[in-house]
């Protein structure tokens, strides 16, 4: 349906009020930011250089993951690779198993991608810019953006899921995710103060973890609530709209638990693809509406195995794209049982040392019973 000519004035007009709606904002941002900021690790002390490589480690660990659940692995990292010279002479594998119950594991394999690529072809410094950050491994253009704010003070605003909040609060934007993004991204750069860009992306994120919250706003307490055109019509917590979410179809699977003694079998899935070149027990694919039979046939061969038990229960867990049913098999074998091809052995008391990922760690408790 074509808009009328005075509706479409009406539409211009409210977006030209938008554009100038902010003169005072970026310095109010920036004085409740010096008061409230977030202590951080990856944060230096107010008014020092951010570190680009502690910059670029946090932003990728903090995609989908939120910050409490990063700040330890975050620690850990920069205790074992204080530079970005130390992470690129890290193999794979051992980035893997620090990573392991992270989750996303693809950022995992792009980080150690990314550190190969800034060591070897970039004598170890970061590229200043969004373009040549973009051109690197597992850099998007919100990492791109956050990393040339925050740590080279590029007037640029990268646009996370705090900052959507906010924005579409403070504008009321009415259109939902994820085709508002570009507006989104447009009207938060009118929150940018003329220096301190790093500092004033930082700012808005504080605010919609702290303030601007999914839920219960505490409008009272934000230095933006003057303005805020969500707050004014009181419906704030119905920001940002949200397209209906599509989910993907359930997959049910088998996994198979043999143990020899102290030992489990165990298994590295290929590098590409869903948990590409994580440690994983060995079992069936993954299908919709696959029956038990069907999954059972797919367990490994070994030398003296009696027969399976299957625990009682399942295992779930939901991937960004479908959410997964697994059967639990069980087995003991005898002390020379030797391991199918591409499977081997690791003591049960070493696991911590393994790149599993969450799902297997659940499948590794409910098989011995944990």
């Amino acid at each position: 349906m074509s808009l009328s000519g005075a509706a479409v004035r009406r539409k211009q007009a409210s977006g030209a009020d938008r554009d100038q709606a902010a003169p005072g904002r970026p310095a109010l941002l920036l004085d409740w930011y010096d008061r409230h900021r977030r202590r951080l690790p990856w944060r230096p002390p107010p008014g020092a250089q951010a570190d680009p490589y502690r910059v670029w480690l946090s932003e990728i660990m903090l995609q989908q993951t939120g910050v409490k659940t990063v700040g330890p692995y975050f620690e850990k990292f920069t205790a074992r690779w204080p530079g970005i010279d130390a992470l690129g002479r890290a193999s794979l594998d051992d980035v893997l198993r620090m990573w392991a119950g992270l989750g996303y594991y693809s950022r995992a394999r792009n980080l150690h991608a990314c550190a190969v690529a800034v060591v070897r072809d970039h004598d170890s410094v970061f590229p200043d810019t969004e373009q040549g950050l973009q051109a690197l491994p597992g850099i998007g253009p919100y990492t791109a953006a956050a990393i040339a704010a925050i740590a080279f003070g590029r007037r640029t605003m990268p646009v996370d899921g705090n900052i959507e909040r906010v924005v579409s609060r403070l504008f009321a934007v009415e259109e939902p995710l994820p085709q508002a993004k570009p507006l989104i991204k447009q009207l938060a750069a009118t929150l940018l103060g003329e220096s301190r860009a790093g500092d004033s992306a930082q700012a808005l994120m504080d605010l919609g973890s702290s303030i601007c919250t999914p839920k219960k706003p505490a409008c009272a307490l934000c230095p933006l609530n003057d303005g805020c055109a969500a707050r004014t019509r009181g419906d704030q917590q119905t920001y940002p709209r949200k397209a209906a979410k599509k989910t993907g179809a359930l997959r049910r699977g088998a996994a198979f638990v043999v143990t020899r003694g102290d030992e489990l079998l165990v298994r590295t899935r290929v590098e590409k693809g869903l948990l590409g070149g994580m440690t994983e027990v060995p079992g069936s694919n993954w299908l919709a509406a696959q029956d038990d039979k069907t999954a059972l046939k797919q367990a490994p061969m070994l030398a003296g195995m009696a027969r399976w038990h299957r625990k009682a229960g399942i295992v779930t867990h939901v991937f960004t794209h479908f959410p997964l049913e697994l059967v639990v098999y069980t087995a003991n074998v005898p002390a020379r049982a030797r391991a199918p091809a591409g499977m081997r052995w690791v003591p049960v008391s070493t696991l911590q040392d393994e790149a599993l990922p969450n799902v297997m760690r659940k499948v590794i408790a409910h098989g011995l019973d944990l």
